[in-house]
């Protein structure tokens, strides 16, 4: 006795934007404490992806509010070697490809 019909699907939750910008604050808060993004009530991937939307001028994203600025130099420091290590991979993978076309 299979039944043809589909299961009702899950109804799409909306969040308004002052809620994806508290849930971008709070994961931040989080991560500088030592917690995962699992620990939120909210999909990881759906939560990075908030965290990389634009928001206004008025607010900072991905900062941790009341962050000190030796905490966010080490942060930016962080990011910068991150970025350079990207980029390094990046002319690597460039200059392996270009000397396989020769």
């Amino acid at each position: 006795m299979t039944s043809n019909t589909k299961p009702a699907r899950r109804e799409r939750r909306e969040f308004s934007e002052a809620c994806k910008a508290e849930a971008v604050r709070m994961v931040a808060e989080c991560r500088a404490a030592g917690a995962t993004l699992t620990q939120v009530d909210v999909r990881p991937d759906q939560l990075r992806d908030w965290a990389r939307l634009p928001r206004d001028a008025s607010s900072v994203v991905g900062a941790v509010l009341g962050e000190t600025v030796d905490q966010e130099n080490r942060r930016l420091r962080r990011e910068v070697a991150t970025l350079r290590q990207e980029q390094a991979f990046i002319k690597n993978v460039a200059a392996y490809f270009a000397k396989e076309t020769r």
